[in-house]
């Protein structure tokens, strides 16, 4: 007599998700391979090493070297590349999205495993979303070394000073690791490439970090950070203690410090975002207990409390250590956690003791670029070389598989003797819709620039000025910069941002095709095109004389 197969599903495609599914595989005896069958859900068929994935900005690593496919990590596990629409704790069924077909499909689960991580919150900084690049996965530091390069190519030939210095100015936002291992490495690139361009001189670059709290790294010893952002600052970082990213628009960056009630604003073309944290939409959706940060609240044998059937690993679970506190998201203590996972779902299967998690780390390594990294381990400090070297060879050594492990070795040996890379891919594409965000005081655009959107106001107040002088203020729903696109000249007014402004943007390409194709928008323009005249019209009569008759 058959009996019908376990599932255990497993959501997310990171350290804790895909570790759970190899210690699965690992821990099973060979009967019961066929009594269980593990899948797992990941939008990529790869596991990125997010240690290493700062390297990928200054080209010190190949992109694909820090990846490694999940099917050849968890051979014997059922890999869906899909995006999870829905979880159903009571139907125990979990709904992906559809791919090629446009059909939804549904995975029924006996055991399900949450390792969804966290993601970053674009709500609490107007703007991030529209215009700061991420740094978080493999397309962010793609996207960001790509940008880089885009804006070395510009400010070669820049002959506006205001524009170049614009150009020339990077900020990254936060000052924990992943922001000071970023900006170390932004830095170190434009550093190496900046002598291909004759006309930018290293003194031309501003980098600036931002960090909220009173020092970086608060994850390390005080000694530690402070060692950290003296080796930052001597390389000519600037480094904003207290002082928080508050709203990104086009033009740059809006900075709120702990010691003033004014915002400042920074000039940029590229900002970075690496904070602040929030969960996963699907965890933020699911009705378990949760803390204040919204992770998932689980027991120490990794099970969220009252669903014997669920579990939660990684960034997106609260998990307690036994020295008290909660383990925090990193690498080593998602691979723990995913192997006490493993074993207590096969203990629940096999109905026999669950164990304990019982890791409290083993130490903290931050990399600072130019040879250069900070270390705790086992309540030992180094700092230097020394810790770069040690930083090294320790995510060398967890690197999971020995093909990936010789190209990283080789990556590495190579950047001693060749030039960092600095072409330019151009591989990422304006979207044709898009919302963007301006502070008050923002110019939208300036009178005479060459009319390349539609506008519509999501949010806000704009005016509109002609020749300094105020036309009028557009408010929610309005639409505007048609007469550009319509009669293809030159901006007639500009607009500026009244208020904080939230805006439609359609490309001139979709707007050209919507007017086309789609019935009504021709004449909806056209009437608007025949008011705006009408109106302008109106605006350019000389005002009547006061002169009497003679």
């Amino acid at each position: 007599m058959s009996h019908e197969k376990k599932r255990i599903l497993i959501l997310g495609g990171g350290f804790a998700g895909v570790y759970t599914a190899m210690y699965l595989e690992k821990a099973m005896f060979w009967g019961e391979r066929d009594q269980y069958e593990i899948s797992l859900v990941s939008l990529e068929n790869y596991m990125v090493f997010q240690p290493l994935l700062p390297e990928v900005i200054s080209g010190t690593i190949e992109m694909l070297h820090v990846i490694t496919p999940i099917r050849r990590m968890a051979k014997r596990t059922r890999l869906h590349t899909r995006e999870i629409v829905s979880i159903d704790l009571e139907r125990k069924v979990v709904t992906l999205g559809p791919e090629f077909l446009p059909k939804t499909k549904e995975l029924p689960f006996d055991h399900l495993v949450v390792a969804l991580g966290s993601r970053l919150n674009y709500d609490m900084v107007p703007g991030m979303r529209e215009h700061a690049i991420p740094f978080k996965y493999l397309g962010d530091a793609l996207r960001l070394r790509t940008a880089i390069v885009q804006v070395l190519e510009e400010a070669d030939n820049e002959s506006d000073l205001a524009e170049r210095r614009r150009l020339l100015t990077f900020v990254v936002g936060g000052g924990g690791f992943s922001g000071v291992e970023c900006i170390a490495e932004l830095h170190d690139f434009l550093i190496s490439a900046v002598s291909s361009y004759p006309s930018i001189k290293v003194q031309d670059l501003r980098v600036v970090l931002l960090q909220s709290a009173d020092r970086i790294l608060p994850e390390l010893g005080a000694s530690l950070a402070k060692y950290a952002q003296n080796i930052l600052e001597q390389r000519g970082i600037e480094i904003r203690l207290q002082t928080r990213l508050s709203a990104v628009t086009a033009e740059g960056a809006v900075l709120q410090s702990k010691n003033s009630t004014e915002p400042e604003f920074i000039s940029a073309r590229i900002v970075v975002a690496t904070v602040p944290a929030a969960p996963h939409r699907l965890v933020e959706q699911l009705p378990v207990e949760k803390d204040k940060g919204g992770r998932v609240i689980v027991t120490p044998e990794m099970q969220v409390a009252g669903t014997p059937n669920l579990w939660a690993v990684g960034d997106c679970a609260a998990v307690p250590q036994p020295d008290g506190i909660m383990s925090p998201p990193t690498a080593q203590h998602a691979l723990r956690q995913a192997h006490t996972c493993a074993s207590n779902i096969l203990a629940t299967l096999r109905g026999t003791p669950m164990r304990r998690f019982s890791f409290t780390g083993l130490g903290k390594l931050a990399s600072l670029g130019h040879r250069s990294a900070v270390a705790e381990v086992m309540g030992i400090k180094l700092h230097g070389f020394i810790a770069w070297v040690f930083w090294r060879a320790v995510y060398l050594s967890k690197f999971p598989g020995l093909d990936r492990k010789w190209r990283i070795l080789t990556d590495w040996v190579l950047d001693i003797f060749l030039p960092r890379d600095i072409t330019e891919v151009r591989i990422f594409h304006a979207d044709s819709v898009s919302r963007e965000h301006f502070h008050t005081g923002e110019a939208v655009f300036e009178q005479g620039d060459f009319g390349d959107k539609l506008y519509v106001v999501v949010k806000g107040e704009a005016d509109v000025q002609r020749d300094g002088q105020s036309l009028a203020t557009l408010k929610n729903g309005d639409v505007f910069g048609e007469m550009a696109l319509i009669s293809d000249q030159p901006r007639s007014a500009a607009v500026m941002a009244k208020t904080p402004l939230d805006l439609i943007s359609i490309s001139r390409d979709a707007f050209d095709k919507l007017v086309t194709h789609l019935p009504g928008v021709k004449t909806s323009m056209n009437e608007l095109f025949q008011a705006r005249m009408a109106v302008v019209e109106t605006l350019s009569k000389p005002p009547p004389s006061n002169d009497l008759p003679s």
